[in-house]
């Protein structure tokens, strides 16, 4: 009865609860009292001992597919509970014994035939439980029949590669065979735990030279070959039209990660014990396909195209589209899965980016403005819109083509972004410069051309794209911005005066007659100037707003400081009082015209309203006192009236004695301001 013991302990199941039961009847055995003998039978054979303890087994409530070694076999071999009260037999020691080997003697150890039916029925917890309970068994003969180790590792052998057959296809059987894939996963903890047991029991030799089997390890290895057949495979991620291979590879891999990665967060993850780190495992395995590939595209020879699309998924596309889902933002801000380009290859990868979209940029440009210089010499004006004429066809295809190209730039990243928009601004910076010396040849050989004229304003309309353009999207600290806005009002500036030319050569003859008729007549020779002045502002109306007004306010200062250089030529000198009146009246009347024509046509320099008014009013004052009045209020309001313009203006005044004269301009040298004036007039009239 005493030498059954050890096999009871070392059974195919291991020690159990049973075997208190037994030590407590062996107990009992060597104690004397003959009356406790008496009912004790003989000790059971180590089958019945077996069976016992299967019985009691399946007595004892067990959670499904119980992780410590093979403990949750029941009788029928399932990975279920079978919890049950423990059936109530006769009362007495004598009677529980008697009762409990009745039972066992129908139970026997699991056999490799019920390993392949579990198999069979894709039971593979069960089937792994069951192969762990032969393993204790190998090389011992029960009913005849002789489990060898060689059977039990033919079988593992099977077992593992259905088992991780399923795992491989953790990511499709997840939702369409949650249940199957839970049985692999099982399967795979019962022989990690197993793994785990034997070394810590420290078996002899012999029960371990199989152990540990590592499935854990290969199961790493197995999702790193599920995660490359997946993203090697690209039938499942249909083709985008005028995308190349390389842009078709980078749209499945991301796609394909990011979609896996949600299935392995949402329901493979909870399937594992932490230890397995499951989306952890699986994030990197993906990471680094992407990263391989994309680094072995990296190193070829790429298109234009296909540097952008790589560097988009680089910076843009795969550090944050992944992160678009909540539950993968939340996975992922747990790793530092890296960027998908060693630091000094995307450095590499920008450099030749930047250096391919600044050529491509300035080859438009150059292109552009060659077809611009053609289209001024053609015999066809320049077309209108909303009443301006226009040559937008230039700013708008160099505009969008810069603003386009440094918005693809930004889409990758910010940093890229600014550093073509300086290189796209010195571009822009150059070709204006260009721009420039082809309009200013065309403004001295083109004189002829019917359309002379509209091409100018057409071309000075055009700055004013470039200049909004320039003042919006051009940062402060960019030294080209600043280069760009004094070529742009070079430009408008010259062509506004190649406008203005022949306007005031015509004015001029007509100016001349003041002095000519002693201002005779003065308000018939206005009445000329301002109608020769209304044909050619009907024409400029075609200039753009912002080009327009300024326009207008340089004919309003010419129109007034060519009516004073008149008054200053010392043509006229009168010596009556009544006389002097009457040139008052006559040059009063002229200035309220002037005015009002000019206010009319949209001039805002109402600075220059008061200018004549002032001088009128110095030519009819008789009294020293009030004249000198007047003139100090006239050098307030323009205060770069010098000493020889106030000189050949008094000339008029020929009744003022030498002495009057000069206390008159002493009175102005001594009120005279030091600073020159923001908006000069006199400074601009030179007095022979």
């Amino acid at each position: 009865m005493m030498k059954m013991l050890p096999f009871f302990q070392s059974g195919p199941i291991g020690i159990r609860n049973g075997t208190a039961g037994c030590s407590d009847v062996n107990g009992q055995l060597e104690n004397p009292l003959a009356s406790v003998a008496e009912h004790i039978p003989a000790c059971p054979s180590g089958d019945e001992i077996w069976s016992k303890d299967q019985e009691k087994m399946s007595e004892r409530p067990e959670a499904a597919c119980r992780t410590s070694r093979a403990s949750s076999i029941t009788s029928n071999g399932s990975c279920a509970s079978a919890g049950e009260s423990p059936e109530k037999g006769k009362k007495g020691i004598k009677g529980i014994l008697t009762t409990a080997l009745k039972k066992m003697r129908k139970a026997k150890p699991p056999s490799i035939k019920q390993v392949i039916d579990l198999l069979e029925k894709q039971k593979l917890c069960d089937a792994v439980q069951h192969l762990i309970a032969l393993e204790k068994v190998s090389g011992k003969s029960e009913e005849g029949l002789t489990v060898t180790q060689q059977d039990i590792e033919s079988i593992c052998e099977v077992l593992k590669h259905k088992v991780f057959s399923v795992l491989k296809d953790s990511v499709l059987l997840a939702r369409t065979n949650p249940e199957l894939l839970q049985q692999a996963v099982d399967a795979l903890k019962e022989q990690e735990k197993e793994d785990q047991n034997c070394t810590s029991e420290n078996l002899p030799e012999q029960n371990m030279q199989f152990r540990p089997r590592k499935w854990k390890a290969l199961w790493t290895a197995t999702v790193k070959e599920s995660v490359d057949t997946r993203m090697k495979d690209t039938s499942h991620t249909p083709r985008t039209e005028n995308l190349s291979e390389v842009g078709q590879n980078l749209l499945h891999m991301g796609k394909t990660m990011k979609e896996d990665l949600m299935v392995v967060a949402q329901y493979i993850k909870q399937l594992y014990p932490p230890e397995f780190d499951v989306f952890r495992t699986y994030a990197e395995l993906y990471h680094h396909h992407f990263a391989s590939l994309a680094k072995k595209a990296a190193e070829s020879q790429l298109d234009d195209k296909d540097v952008y699309l790589l560097l988009s998924w680089v910076h843009n596309i795969y550090p944050k589209d992944m992160r678009k889902d909540r539950v993968l933002a939340e996975e992922l801000e747990k790793l530092e899965l890296g960027s998908l380009l060693p630091l000094s290859l995307s450095k590499e990868l920008e450099k030749k980016y930047l250096e391919s979209e600044e050529a491509t940029i300035k080859n438009v440009l150059t292109k552009c403005l060659e077809k611009e210089t053609q289209r001024w010499k053609e015999d066809k004006e320049p077309e209108k819109l909303n009443g301006h004429f226009q040559s937008e066809l230039l700013a708008i295809i160099v505009i969008q083509s810069i603003y386009n190209s440094q918005m693809r730039a930004r889409d990758i990243n910010a940093m890229l972004g600014e550093e073509l928009s300086c290189r796209l601004s010195t571009e822009l910076a150059g070709f204006l410069k260009s721009y420039k010396e082809a309009f200013e040849d065309f403004k001295e050989r083109g004189r002829k051309h019917i359309h002379y004229r509209p091409v100018l304003i057409a071309n000075i309309n055009n700055c004013c794209n470039f200049r909004d353009y320039t003042e919006k999207n051009i940062a402060e600290k960019d030294d080209n911005k600043e280069r760009i806005l004094s070529i742009l009002r070079d430009i408008e500036t010259s062509s506004e005066d190649v406008l203005l030319q022949q306007l005031f050569a015509q004015l001029k003859p007509i100016y001349k007659k003041f002095t000519e008729n002693k201002w005779e007549c003065s308000n018939e020779i206005m009445n000329e100037i301002i109608k020769t002045t209304s044909n050619h502002i009907s024409e400029l109306r075609t200039l753009k707003d912002p080009f327009y007004h300024p326009v207008v306010e340089k004919i309003h200062v010419r129109l007034v400081k060519d009516y004073i250089v008149r008054l200053l030529k010392k043509k006229v000198s009168m010596k009556s009082p009544t006389q002097q009146q009457n040139l008052a009246q006559s040059i009063s009347k002229n200035a309220a015209d002037l005015e009002a024509f000019c206010t009319s046509n949209g001039s805002k320099a109402t600075w220059l309203n008061s200018v004549l008014p002032k001088l009128a009013e110095i030519i009819r004052l008789q009294d020293t006192g009030a004249i000198k009045i007047e003139v100090a209020t006239l050098a307030t309001a323009y205060p770069d009236i010098r000493k020889r313009h106030l000189e050949a203006f008094l000339h008029i005044k020929a009744n003022l004695s030498r002495g009057e004269l000069k206390s008159i301009l002493g009175y102005l040298a001594d009120g005279t301001a030091s600073t020159p004036p923001s908006t000069p007039l006199f400074s601009s009239i030179n007095v022979s």
